[in-house]
């Protein structure tokens, strides 16, 4: 059986919810991607526990593209893979230049913060086509990202 044969969704409703998914997914590893240099690239007073944080925090991120690609594949789309989709469909942006280890916890904050808004969108339309299991995972992921930059921000503090 094809995933459009087992889903009790419409396809119209499937290609919207996975069109958002296909967001999430680019905000996603655009973080994954920032966080993960700023692992490499943090220096300062803070490194042992910066360091040790961004790649907690990338590593998780790296479990959560396979999981909201898979969903895609799951509602029987293809799930963007290229930078170049990425970049046009992330409200993330790239990091670019040099940061200091303030500035970089404040772009990962932030960005963190975006993607809450990605997943609550995500929530919104998957709720309206009765498509749960999206919908746990969009409310999954705001939570991971609510969590994330409330522990970025308390470096700020």
């Amino acid at each position: 059986m094809s995933a459009a044969q087992d889903y009790p969704v419409d396809a119209e409703a499937r290609a919207k919810v996975a069109s958002e998914l296909s967001r999430l997914l680019a905000d996603s590893y655009t973080i994954y991607l920032k966080t993960h240099n700023f692992h490499w690239n943090v220096v300062g007073p803070h490194f042992g526990s910066l360091h040790t944080l961004f790649e907690t925090q990338y590593t998780e991120l790296a479990l959560a593209v396979d999981e909201i690609a898979e969903r895609i594949r799951a509602l029987g789309h293809f799930a963007p893979g290229s930078y170049a989709e990425f970049v046009t469909l992330s409200n993330v942006p790239e990091a670019a230049g040099k940061y200091t280890a303030m500035q970089m916890v404040e772009a990962l904050a932030t960005d963190n913060e975006t993607v809450v808004k990605t997943s609550a969108a995500v929530f919104e339309v998957a709720e309206s086509a009765g498509d749960q299991p999206s919908c746990d995972l969009a409310v999954t992921r705001q939570q991971v990202h609510q969590k994330s930059a409330w522990m970025l921000r308390s470096f700020l503090e």
